[in-house]
C-alpha cells in the first residue's frame, strides 16, 4: 500500500509495476485525486545538480537521464505527457563570505560529473548585463541538464502508466494503521471508508502530512507543512543577454523564467510550520521582501506586475532539510519516502526505483541511500547538504 498519489507516489508505483522482479499488487491511497493541493502541482517544477552531498547529485542526474527519454519509459499506446523541458540553468550567487563554500561546492559536483562553470562577476556581467554585480565576488552556473519542467505532466505519466500495468488507485484516506501483537510490524490499513487493507508494506508518501501517517505506525518524524508564496510578473522592459536562469540569491530570494512570465518567492522569516490546509498567499513577502531584493539583484524589475499567485507545502524535515528515504528500524515493513524539503519533484525518479528494489529485493541495487535513512532520525545526526534553497 503506497499512502499518497502524488509524483513520489506514483514513481514508487510505477517502478514497482515495471519490474517483472516484483511479484505482488500495489494499491495506492491518495483522498484527492484532483491534486489541486499537492506539493507536486504546486510547485515551481524545477531540477538541479548543484548541490553539495554527492547522492543528491547523483539523484538528480539519474532524474535528467531518465526523464530524457520520459515518453518511452511511460507510453501507454504510443502517448505519454510533454514535459516541456526547460534547460536554462541555475545561477547561484554570493557574496565574498559565500565564496569558500562555493568553490568547495564546485568541486564536488565537478567531481561527480555535473557542469557547472563558476564565474567571477566580470563574466556574470558578460553573459547576464541586466544583473546588478557590484555586491557580488561570484556565482555558480549550470550549464546543462537544469531548469524547468511541467510537474502535472510527470506525475501523470507516472499514473498513467502504472495504472496500465495494473496498479490500482483508491480515493479514499488512510485514519489508522494496524500493527501485529509485537507492535513492529504493520499488517493493515484502515481507511476512512472504513476498509481494512491487508498489506505485506507501506510507503509515506503522504508529503506534509507524512507525520501523521508515521504516528499511526508509533514512529517520529520530523516533517511538518511549511507555506511557500510563489508570485508570478510580468517585466515592461526585455533583458538584454542570455535568458534569465532559476537565480538564487544570497539573501535567499529565487527569480526564474517562465514565459511569458517569471516566478520568484523567498522563504518567510519566520519560516514556521503552518496548518495542512493553510494555502493563504503571504502577500505581505512581496513588498517587504521579495520586490525591493528583486529590483536590487535586476534594476529591470523596478516596472513589473504581478499576474498571478498561489502558495503549496514544503514538506520539510526540520533535522536536516533532505529526504528521508527507506525502513523504519522498529518497524520495518513501514518504509519512507518523506521530508524532501522542496526536492522532492526531481528526485522522484530516483526515490522511486530505490523504494521498489528495498521492497523487492531487500537492498538497493542501484543507488544506495541508506545515508538517507531513518537511523540518522533517530541518532538525530543530520545527513549534510549546504545548497538548500
Amino acid at each position: 500500500v503506497i499512502v499518497g498519489g502524488a509524483v513520489i507516489g506514483s514513481s514508487v508505483a510505477y517502478w514497482l509495476s515495471e519490474n517483472p522482479d516484483y511479484d505482488g499488487t500495489v494499491l495506492v491511497i491518495e483522498p484527492d485525486p484532483t491534486y489541486q493541493r499537492a506539493s507536486t502541482t504546486l510547485s515551481e517544477a524545477s531540477i538541479r545538480h548543484q548541490f553539495s552531498n554527492p547522492i543528491n547529485i547523483a539523484l538528480s542526474q539519474f532524474a535528467t537521464e531518465f526523464l530524457a527519454d520520459f515518453h518511452t519509459h511511460v507510453e501507454v499506446d504510443d502517448e505519454a505527457p510533454d514535459l516541456g523541458f526547460r534547460d536554462t540553468g541555475y545561477l547561484f550567487l554570493a557574496t565574498e563570505s559565500g565564496m569558500e563554500a562555493m568553490r568547495e561546492n564546485h568541486e564536488v559536483q565537478v567531481a561527480c560529473g555535473a557542469e557547472v562553470a563558476l564565474l567571477n562577476p566580470a563574466e556574470l556581467t558578460a553573459r547576464f548585463p541586466y544583473l546588478f554585480v557590484d555586491d557580488l565576488a561570484g556565482g555558480s552556473l549550470g550549464l546543462r541538464h537544469e531548469g524547468s519542467l511541467d510537474a502535472y505532466s510527470l506525475m501523470r505519466g507516472f499514473q498513467g502508466r502504472a495504472r496500465h500495468n495494473g496498479v490500482e488507485y483508491a480515493t479514499d484516506r488512510v485514519v489508522d494503521l494496524a500493527l501485529n501483537d509485537a507492535g513492529n510490524r504493520v499488517a493493515g490499513v484502515e481507511l476512512a471508508s472504513g476498509k481494512i487493507v491487508t498489506c505485506g508494506s507501506v510507503v509515506n508518501c503522504a508529503g506534509p502530512r507524512a507525520r501523521w501517517i508515521a504516528e499511526m505506525a508509533g514512529l517520529e518524524l520530523p516533517v511538518e507543512p511549511r507555506i511557500r508564496s510563489v508570485f508570478s510578473f510580468d517585466c515592461r522592459e526585455s533583458l538584454e543577454g542570455s535568458l534569465l536562469p532559476l537565480t538564487i540569491d544570497p539573501c535567499g530570494l529565487h527569480v526564474r523564467t517562465d514565459p511569458p512570465h517569471y516566478l520568484t518567492g523567498v522563504p518567510p522569516d519566520p519560516d514556521l510550520e503552518v496548518d495542512p490546509d493553510d494555502f493563504r498567499v503571504r502577500h505581505d513577502e512581496w513588498e517587504e521582501q521579495v520586490w525591493p531584493a528583486l529590483v536590487h539583484r535586476i534594476p529591470a524589475f523596478e516596472r513589473i506586475g504581478v499576474t498571478h499567485t498561489w502558495a503549496g507545502h514544503y514538506a520539510y524535515n526540520t533535522l536536516d532539510q533532505n529526504a528521508v528515504v527507506g525502513p523504519a528500524g522498529p518497524v520495518p515493513n513501514f518504509i519512507f519516502a518523506n521530508g524532501f524539503s522542496g526536492h522532492g519533484l526531481q528526485q522522484s525518479p530516483g526515490v522511486g526505483r530505490a523504494i521498489s528494489e528495498l521492497i523487492t529485493y531487500g537492498e538497493y541495487q542501484t543507488l544506495d541511500l541508506r545515508e538517507l535513512g531513518y537511523d540518522r532520525i533517530l541518532r538525530s545526526e543530520p545527513f549534510v547538504e549546504r545548497s538548500v534553497i
